[in-house]
């Protein structure tokens, strides 16, 4: 890889870093690509050059932090509660990763749903449902449902603050358990 490459990619690291803490602290709305520049020691053009919009540098970074919980934190039908405690972790490891999911349905409306997050959902329900129909795992519930409800124990104590990770897997545990 030659100089100008490595430049290039060093440069949209380091506007992608910077973005997710403006981000996070500020929403889609609020951020500033000149703070997000200033940040990542570049002018703020290159934001436009790699990204084409403000937007376009939120799309991307959402859809980095979603694929990074795809890939570190595969779903395990068989073991719900212990996706729910690892999504959790990783939740508590980047907490920026909520805000930002947060943020984007706030701003877009809670029926956007980024591209890269619903076909996760939709390989997640697919499991879910193959593991009810294999017998692995309670059929109690429809499959999305089922997800729905792991998928927000694991981002409860986010918002309840008597909750922890020890809380969220009994929880799920009993709840697979039906």
């Amino acid at each position: 890889m030659d100089d100008v490459a490595r430049d290039k990619e060093a440069t949209k690291a380091n506007l992608l870093e910077a973005a997710l803490d403006e981000f996070a602290e500020y929403g889609i709305a609020g951020a500033r690509v000149d703070r997000i520049a200033a940040k990542a020691g570049c002018n703020k053009a290159m934001i436009y050059a790699y990204f084409g919009s403000k937007e376009g540098l939120f799309t991307e970074l959402l859809k980095i932090q979603i694929d990074r919980v795809v890939r570190d934190v595969p779903i395990t039908p068989d073991d719900l509660p212990g996706y729910a405690g690892r999504l959790f972790d990783a939740y508590q490891e980047e907490p920026r990763l909520l805000r930002l999911a947060a943020y984007h349905r706030l701003e877009n409306g809670f029926e956007s749903v980024p591209e890269p997050e619903a076909e996760a959902y939709r390989h997640k329900v697919e499991a879910v449902a193959q593991a009810q129909a294999d017998g692995r795992i309670t059929a109690a519930f429809d499959a999305t449902d089922l997800l729905d409800l792991v998928v927000h124990m694991s981002i409860l104590a986010f918002s309840t603050p008597n909750a922890n990770r020890d809380l969220v897997v009994r929880s799920v545990e009993r709840l697979v358990a039906e």
